[in-house]
């Protein structure tokens, strides 16, 4: 009886070893991710300020570290940083909805989604979305450049313009933007109580404001690109 408990306890130990690495590890991802998305939203807003400007932005991200990296050395190790962490994001959330999924029977489950937010049940569908967008996404500015007005792809700001011309381009950037704001306004606080950021008060408040201030910036910043040339703002 005493090695069957002591074998029971020690698995269960494991098992909670585990989850909290995994936890750990999309709350590390997901910082990784909001790093980049806060410095791609700025290189976005660049498009404020004309062709000439956003394509040398553009060019300018190629030849960072040159001579000492090849052209698009830093590119392609931001790229496999990020793909790195998308692989190990993806596992986790994956993993930890299994577990979630075995273990719903519980009280404690059902008691725990009774009390969740709104930005907490999107988590799923919503990085599912933003899977298939980024995967989009690469494809019409980065892998396969593909300009749905049938212009040019050669030149990044024309492409990005020809690109949101087109208002169903742009309602998908949308909808993506919006799933992108519940991810990180959640995400955000997830990570600060996954790293035990969040022990007092005063600290839970603040990572809260923070979910919500990076997930109103971030969006915010990146849906203005695509509304204003929809408007005109934004043009040849």
């Amino acid at each position: 009886m005493t090695d069957v408990a002591t074998t029971t306890l020690v698995k269960n130990s494991r098992s909670t070893r585990s989850t909290i690495a995994l936890k750990i590890l999309m709350a590390v991802t997901g910082l990784v991710f909001i790093a980049y998305v806060l410095l791609h939203m700025y290189g976005n807003l660049k498009a404020f300020a004309g062709h000439d400007s956003f394509n040398a932005y553009a060019e300018h991200l190629r030849v960072i570290g040159e001579p000492i990296l090849p052209r698009e050395g830093l590119l392609w190790i931001v790229r496999v940083v990020l793909l790195l962490s998308l692989v190990g994001h993806v596992y986790a959330a994956v993993t930890l909805w299994r577990r979630a999924s075995t273990a719903r029977g519980s009280k404690y489950v059902v008691k725990k989604n009774k009390h969740s937010s709104f930005s907490s049940h999107l988590m799923r569908w919503g990085g599912l979305t933003l899977l298939l967008f980024i995967v989009w996404h690469l494809l019409n500015f980065t892998v396969g450049k593909v300009n749905v007005s049938g212009g040019a792809t050669n030149d990044p700001y024309n492409l990005l313009v020809d690109s949101f011309s087109v208002w169903w381009l742009t309602l998908i950037y949308l909808v993506a933007m919006f799933m992108l704001a519940t991810h990180l306004h959640h995400g955000v606080w997830s990570a600060g109580q996954t790293l035990g950021l969040t022990n007092t008060a005063s600290s839970r408040a603040a990572w809260k404001r923070a979910g919500l201030v990076v997930a109103v910036v971030v969006a915010g910043g990146f849906a203005a690109v695509p509304v204003s040339v929809l408007l005109g703002v934004i043009d040849k």
